[in-house]
């Protein structure tokens, strides 16, 4: 039995989008997940894409993914990753599978000479704050992350 990671390709986006929908149950946000595949192949495989996929194969069969993107740390002077999502299908869970594309990230950055490597989770979901947690994870208590999407966004950019 072996675990692979690899970078997601075009063909891969209607699994990243079933990925995505799973994950959405599972936080209880179904009903935000609205993604398609043609948004996925348009800004993970376009001409310059912004996001990036690995996906991690138990034995050939993908079993989770990890959605991710370039940031900037003014402070740090260096760019960093941001996870956007990490899923893993509950039935593969255990295989290592959620460790391995977190290392494969970690490694990116190593790599790459990044200084940041972050991402969020739901304050409920306690079982991924553990997980986080065993793998070196600090949590930002100080922070507090904001958002501005809807018609609260439309009438912040309205001209």
């Amino acid at each position: 039995m072996t675990l692979t990671i690899r970078s997601a390709v075009p063909d891969d986006a209607a699994l990243i989008v079933e990925f995505i929908m799973a994950l959405a149950v599972y936080e209880k946000l179904a009903h935000e997940a609205v993604a398609t595949a043609d948004d996925v192949r348009r800004d993970l495989f376009g001409a310059a894409p912004r996001v990036f996929c690995e996906i991690a194969e138990w034995d050939g069969k993908p079993v989770g993914f990890a959605l991710w993107y370039y940031t900037y740390s003014t402070f740090q002077g260096r760019h960093g990753i941001w996870l956007e999502d990490l899923f893993v299908d509950p039935e593969a869970r255990g295989y290592g599978a959620g460790k391995g594309l977190l290392v494969n990230l970690a490694q990116r950055c190593v790599r790459e000479g990044l200084r940041r490597f972050e991402w969020a989770v739901l304050k409920w979901n306690q079982p991924s704050i553990d997980f986080y947690k065993s793998q070196g994870a600090v949590f930002l208590d100080e922070w507090e992350r904001c958002r501005v999407s809807g018609e609260a966004l439309a009438q912040l950019g309205a001209p």
